[in-house]
C-alpha cells in the first residue's frame, strides 16, 4: 500500500462523502486550544503564518494518489491543525484543482477570516466549512481558547466578510458542549451573530469523541432540538450528533404533524416521540405550518409547545 506523508483517508464523511484529506500545517498547530479537541492540547498556539509546510509536497503526494486511481468526493484542506495558518494555502488549493475536478472544500475554526490573506486563500476552494460555537466573548475563551488577543467580535466579523465576498457555499458548524454553550441564553447570543454571518447552511453538531485533555460532555438530544429551533431555518443537525440515531422512516406530511399537534399542544420531542419522525423533520414540518399560520407557538413553564390554530387545513389555508 502507498503510503503518503500529508495525504490522509479518503474517510466517510457525512457531510462531505468520501473525503480526502490534506495536512497543511504540522500537529496540533493552531490558534485555538478547544477544549472538546480529540487530538490533545494545541502544542503551537498561534496566529501567525508561515510556509509550515511546503506545498510542493503535499501536491507531490496529491499526483501520486490520483496517478494510482485515487478517488474521492471531495478535497478537503483541513487536518492535524487549522489550514489557513499555512502561508501557501491558497496556491496549494489553486494547484490542486488544476490537477483534478474534485471539489475542494476548507475545514477551519474561521479564528483569522477577518484578514484579508486568508479570506483570499479560503475563497480559492469551492466550499468552506468554519466553525462558531459562541455568541460572547466569556464562553469563546472558555471553549475555544484563542491565542494571543484574538476576539470574538474579530471571528464574527471574518465570517461576515467571507460570506459576503465568496461565490461558493459556506456550511457554519457550532459544535455544543453540555453544560458550557446549550443554553437557551447562549443558544440565543449564537443565533444573533449567525443572523449577520449569512451561512447557507448551520450544521449543529455536539462532543462524540472523548477529549484527550478535558473531562467535557455530548449535548443531549432535547438541547439539539432547541438549538436547532433557536439558531434558525437554515441550521440543522448533523445526523451523527444525535444520542441514538432516530428510526429512520419515510417521510410524514405536514397533515400528520398538525393532527398531532391538534390533539393536543406538543413540544418537538412530543412530535419526535409521537410520530417517530426524526427531528430535523419534525423541526422543518412545524416551523412550515407556523409560517403559514396553521400552527402558533405558546410558550408555558420555559417550554415551548406547538399549538393548532382554530380554522387551518394541513397547508395552513382557512376554510
Amino acid at each position: 500500500m502507498v503510503k503518503y506523508e500529508h495525504l490522509y483517508g479518503p474517510v466517510p464523511s457525512r457531510r462531505l462523502g468520501r473525503s480526502l484529506g490534506l495536512d497543511m500545517v504540522p500537529m496540533k498547530t493552531c490558534c485555538y486550544d478547544c477544549i472538546y479537541c480529540q487530538l490533545g492540547h494545541t502544542t503551537e498556539h498561534t496566529t501567525h503564518r508561515s510556509e509550515c509546510i511546503e506545498v510542493d509536497e503535499v501536491l507531490a503526494d496529491l499526483e501520486r494518489w490520483l496517478e494510482n486511481g485515487g478517488t474521492a468526493d471531495y478535497l478537503t484542506f483541513a487536518g492535524c491543525g487549522e489550514p489557513t495558518l499555512n502561508l501557501n494555502l491558497g496556491e496549494a488549493i489553486a494547484r490542486a484543482k488544476q490537477m483534478t475536478e474534485i471539489p475542494t472544500c476548507v475545514l477551519t475554526n474561521g479564528a483569522l477570516l477577518w484578514k484579508q490573506g486568508v479570506r483570499d486563500s479560503a475563497m480559492q476552494a469551492d466550499l468552506i466549512i468554519p466553525s462558531l460555537d459562541a455568541g460572547t466573548e466569556e464562553t469563546f475563551r472558555r471553549i475555544n481558547r484563542p491565542a494571543d488577543r484574538l476576539s470574538l467580535d474579530q471571528v464574527i466579523d471574518g465570517l461576515r466578510e467571507t460570506t459576503a465576498a465568496f461565490h461558493g457555499e459556506v456550511w457554519l458548524e457550532v459544535m455544543l458542549v453540555a453544560g458550557i454553550n446549550d443554553s437557551d441564553e447562549e443558544l440565543a447570543a449564537l443565533a444573533e451573530a449567525i443572523l449577520g454571518v449569512d451561512a447557507d447552511r448551520v450544521q449543529i453538531n455536539t462532543v462524540v469523541r472523548p477529549s484527550r485533555t478535558e473531562n467535557v460532555a455530548r449535548a443531549g438530544n432535547a438541547a439539539l432540538v432547541r438549538a436547532r429551533v433557536i439558531l434558525g431555518p437554515n441550521a440543522t443537525v448533523i445526523s451523527s450528533a444525535w444520542e441514538r440515531s432516530p428510526p429512520e422512516h419515510t417521510e410524514q406530511h405536514a397533515s400528520e404533524v398538525l393532527a398531532l399537534v391538534g390533539a393536543r399542544p406538543c413540544t418537538v420531542d412530543d412530535v419526535v416521540c409521537g410520530l417517530g419522525m426524526h427531528p430535523n423533520e419534525a423541526v422543518k414540518h412545524l416551523g412550515h405550518l407556523v409560517s403559514t399560520g396553521a400552527v402558533r407557538c405558546s410558550e408555558r413553564d420555559g417550554s415551548r409547545f406547538f399549538v393548532r390554530t382554530e380554522v387551518a387545513t394541513p397547508t395552513g389555508e382557512n376554510r
